[in-house]
């Protein structure tokens, strides 16, 4: 439970819940919404209990004592003299797209009484989108709400024109009266007859129904991981972040058909396939998973782009940004069914794929997706604009995102004033991207593909791209590369923690990129936690700002690798040891997101308001720094196994 806005949250089988500290759900918009979630809608918006006519107060606040379920104990208004006449034990369990509870009802009084309940229910069908904080109204023509009584309890239904979801909730016993209450929601009550010192029980059971999935919805495959005892802190989150990762897996279509289970990016708002975070996710966990990586190449290559659509993005060869499955997807009232806007989750695909081959020395999986490799070489040629730009590009889009990097807040990439650059835009770290993927994909062409014509070729302009890179990109004054080319060829000159990515991907000699790592260890960029995303001092930084001086694990997990990669163990362990001071003070789980703020000022690290929890490559970067800090021979203690039977 999160002190800042007193829920607790439930999630197993892509399903998750959000509920208040007496076990209630009231409606709530905003940054953190509650209800009962499943596939991008909200299927339960009000589960409000009520004993006596009154609303039970929080003896014991609701915890989750396992991740998918959660128990709190209620008891009615009482005073020294008149206690409680009754004590609310609450359970309540998700699995999937099912919340069940069991309600027991104990009775403190010596003689019989009865007691009424009522538990006040509503389900708005409202899709994720409508409920962030931005006030931002979607029409919806033709929409129309039902709600049918039933022997058993209620039956929500929702139509709009194909699409059609329902949520159905059964009581047992059966309530002895439903009433209506203001709005659409339903009053189910009981007259629960307590002998005395004795106890009546409820058990009621939620059931969604999202439109598109089948009503015997598949699962994801339980958690078969056996944690090794911990014998130091990276240990131990390494251990948190693969059972996070678990409760972040769903189950996906794969490239010719098949069911693959691959790490969505974050709840609330992202329980879905993300090209770059899953990408990165499963980069981060290759070497001890790498059935993960196969997993999400296969459900990348079969989402992969086919033809031109100015509206999602799509592009012949372009790998996804993010899938959808909400009714504003369904209509195209927001572009995100499947959108293409990512400048990097391309190379990075290629990246990964070479990877992969790399650390299980198996072929299959680089021959399987042989042709989708190369349609992804000839997007990063043709439209993604290395041919013509000389440059990975991106034009922001209005309709969807500004920003098509992993920095994608509108904003972020910026210039020292704090101005928002004008595309198309080159930004720094995707450059890297391409030039690795461009020579993993010739090492791919050559070693598997046995065509080494193409190798050659490609070879060929990934060495051009490096080379002009660093008389593009570098600013002598700053001795620091730009974050960014705008649309006129000017350097984005904000000092900005993606040049770290840099060091990952080798665009950079060696010289620049020790200068470069060094650089990003000095107090303006290094709060004593972790590495920021904007260096402090400059006009647009903000430590509570998404992209403009948070810091995020991830972002440091990717430059803890290269620092390893260019012999600076020193700086690779400082970056390192903060990130898991960090995981440390919260329970060994790593936000997406924290403050900027310094070290030296705060005793634990801040949060970031609005930062998702679980996140996937948040919860895989201590894997990431334990690859970095073997590859820098300063393995800690305690290694984990994780080869188990789990497979995808």
């Amino acid at each position: 439970m999160s002190p800042a806005d007193a829920h607790v949250q439930l999630v197993r089988d892509a399903t998750f819940a959000r509920l208040d500290v007496g076990g209630g759900i009231s409606g709530t918009r905003g940054t953190a919404p509650d209800g009962l979630f499943l596939r991008d809608a909200r299927h339960l918006s009000r589960w409000q209990l009520t004993v006596d006519g009154a609303e039970p107060a929080a003896l014991v606040p609701a915890t989750a004592d396992t991740d998918d379920t959660a128990t709190c104990v209620l008891t009615p208004q009482g005073t020294r003299d008149n206690p409680p006449a009754y004590t609310v034990f609450r359970e309540q369990t998700v699995t999937a797209g099912t919340l069940t509870e069991r309600l027991r009802l104990v009775s403190n009084r010596p003689d019989p009484v009865t007691a009424r309940v009522d538990l006040t229910v509503d389900a708005d069908f409202a899709d994720l989108f409508e409920l962030r904080a931005d006030d931002r109204h979607y029409a919806k023509p033709g929409a129309h709400h039902e709600i049918r009584r039933t022997a058993e309890g209620l039956h929500f239904d929702y139509r709009r024109e194909d699409w059609h979801s329902h949520t159905t909730v059964t009581a047992e016993p059966t309530p002895t009266a439903v009433k209506d209450a203001p709005g659409s929601a339903q009053v189910l009550s009981w007259e629960l007859a307590l002998a005395a010192h004795a106890e009546a029980e409820l058990h009621l059971t939620v059931r969604a129904h999202p439109h598109g999935m089948p009503d015997a919805a598949p699962t994801s495959p339980r958690p078969v991981h056996q944690a090794t005892p911990a014998t130091d802190d990276l240990t131990r989150a390494c251990e948190r972040g693969l059972h996070d990762l678990e409760l972040l897996t769903i189950a996906v279509t794969g490239v010719d058909g098949e069911q693959v289970h691959v790490p969505a990016a974050g709840i609330p708002w992202f329980l879905t396939l993300f090209g770059r975070d899953s990408l990165l996710t499963s980069y981060f966990l290759l070497p001890y998973r790498p059935e993960t990586a196969a997993a999400t190449l296969s459900a990348l290559a079969a989402t992969q782009g086919r033809s031109h659509h100015a509206e999602s993005g799509e592009q012949p060869g372009r790998i996804v940004h993010e899938t959808r499955h909400g009714e504003l997807a369904h209509f195209r009232q927001v572009p995100y069914g499947r959108y293409y806007g990512a400048v990097d989750a391309t190379p990075l695909f290629l990246v990964l794929l070479h990877a992969h081959y790399e650390t299980t020395g198996e072929p299959a999986l680089a021959l399987r997706l042989e042709q989708h490799a190369r349609l992804a070489v000839e997007w990063m040629l043709t439209d993604g604009g290395l041919d013509r730009h000389g440059y990975l590009v991106y034009e922001p889009d209005p309709n969807g995102l500004i920003n098509q990097n992993w920095k994608d807040s509108a904003g972020a990439i910026c210039f020292t004033d704090g101005t928002q650059a004008e595309g198309p835009i080159a930004v720094s770290e995707a450059q890297g991207y391409a030039y690795d993927a461009l020579e993993r994909a010739a090492r791919l062409a050559a070693d598997v593909w046995h065509d080494e014509a193409y190798a050659h070729r490609l070879r060929h302009i990934a060495a051009e791209l490096r080379g002009r890179f660093l008389s593009d990109f570098w600013m002598p004054t700053a001795d620091f590369p730009a974050l960014a080319l705008d649309g006129h060829g000017r350097q984005v000159d904000a000092l900005a923690s993606d040049a770290g990515h840099l060091l990952w991907s080798g665009i950079l000699d060696d010289e620049h990129a020790r200068r470069v790592g060094q650089r990003l260890l000095q107090g303006d960029f290094f709060s004593g936690w972790a590495i920021r995303t904007l260096a402090a001092g400059q006009k647009p930084y903000h430590p509570l700002s998404y992209h403009r001086g948070s810091a995020w694990p991830h972002d440091n997990a990717l430059i803890v690798l290269g620092l390893a990669r260019h012999g600076l163990d020193d700086e690779a362990h400082t970056v390192a040891q903060g990130l898991v001071a960090v995981a440390a003070q919260n329970d060994y789980r790593l936000p997406e997101v924290l403050a900027g703020y310094d070290r030296a000022a705060t005793r634990r690290p801040v949060p970031y308001p609005h930062s998702c929890s679980p996140q996937a490559w948040a919860a895989a970067t201590p894997w990431a720094l334990r690859t970095a800090l073997g590859a820098s021979g300063r393995r800690p203690s305690g290694a984990v196994q994780v080869r188990d039977t789990h497979t995808s």
